[in-house]
């Protein structure tokens, strides 16, 4: 099971054997499932049987219940993680509650951990209403630190995707009135993304609105973020999901920036997105593109 050839026969018997083959060999992986779920080649050899062998059996809760205990310390491994997230895809909610009872008060430290951050994921996608609450809980406590993390950005969005509405109303409540910094922030630009393209209708027009309505000019919060490496992508998602008047709104707002945005990389990808948007719906918005060879 640890040999780099031989896993790949253990696997393919949990595949493709009888249920009877398949529960002899999870007879003898029992008592030695946290060391093969922390091996590079055991751990593959677990996940299989996890997978494969039916959730009702009960050698499956057996094998789960030899992680507790020792629940952080695999979510933390390189294999071991892969373990505990298929332990979440394939097992009954129902015995994972020792996983949900390791995570309480870590889920910070975990969500900010690049393995620990899958797992979080899984929970949220998997587990009982009762179970995620408290992790959501936890996570809703630290929103502001998470979005601006390279892991915890990515827990944030997953709540901004696939979560209930008040779930999402809470991160969007934490991004309204940090619209412009957090857009320019490699990170919690992502956030901001999601946070318009799911924000219920309501909350996505003060969003869009937070930053039409900040200053005019060349301070303009708009103007700033157009001409920003990260921020242009969340003011081309506005445009793409705004209602029609206030798309228009936005629009008017860009024109006078038209013949400057030219000269900045990342202001050229709003130019295209105007022209593009302009183009499908029929519109001449004059010449957004410079001229041809740099002649004037």
């Amino acid at each position: 099971m640890v040999d780099v050839f031989g896993n790949y026969v253990i696997q393919k018997f949990f595949e493709f054997g009888s249920l009877e083959q398949k529960l002899a060999l999870a007879e003898r992986i029992r008592g030695h499932v946290l060391s093969l779920a922390l091996q590079m080649y055991g751990c593959r050899v677990i996940q299989k049987a996890l997978e494969f062998i039916p959730s009702d059996q009960q050698v499956i809760n057996e094998m789960v219940r030899e992680l507790d205990g020792h629940v952080l310390k695999c979510v933390k491994d390189q294999n071991g993680n892969h373990v505990v997230q298929k332990c979440i895809e394939c097992v009954q909610p129902q015995s994972l509650q020792f996983i949900i009872d390791a995570f309480k008060g870590q889920v910070f430290a975990l969500s900010t951990h690049p393995y620990g951050c899958r797992v979080i994921q899984r929970i949220l996608e998997h587990c009982l209403p009762d179970q995620t609450l408290p992790i959501l809980e936890e996570l809703h406590q630290h929103t502001e630190q998470l979005v601006q993390d390279q892991y915890g950005n990515y827990v944030i969005q997953h709540v901004l995707e696939h979560g209930r509405p008040e779930d999402k109303s809470k991160i969007v409540a934490e991004i309204r009135g940090n619209v412009l910094v957090l857009s320019q922030h490699k990170f919690a630009s992502n956030v901001v993304e999601k946070c318009v393209t799911h924000a219920s209708r309501t909350e996505r027009a003060v969003l869009i609105d937070e930053v039409c309505t900040m200053n005019d000019g060349p301070h303009s919060a708009l103007y700033t973020m157009m001409k920003d490496q990260y921020a242009n992508y969340v003011v081309q998602k506005m445009i793409d999901v705004a209602e029609p008047a206030q798309r228009k709104i936005v629009m008017h707002k860009i024109r006078p920036h038209i013949a400057t945005l030219r000269k900045y990389t990342y202001g050229k990808h709003i130019l295209a997105k105007l022209e593009k948007y302009y183009m499908k719906n029929g519109v001449d918005l004059g010449p957004i593109c410079g001229p041809p060879n740099g002649i004037i």
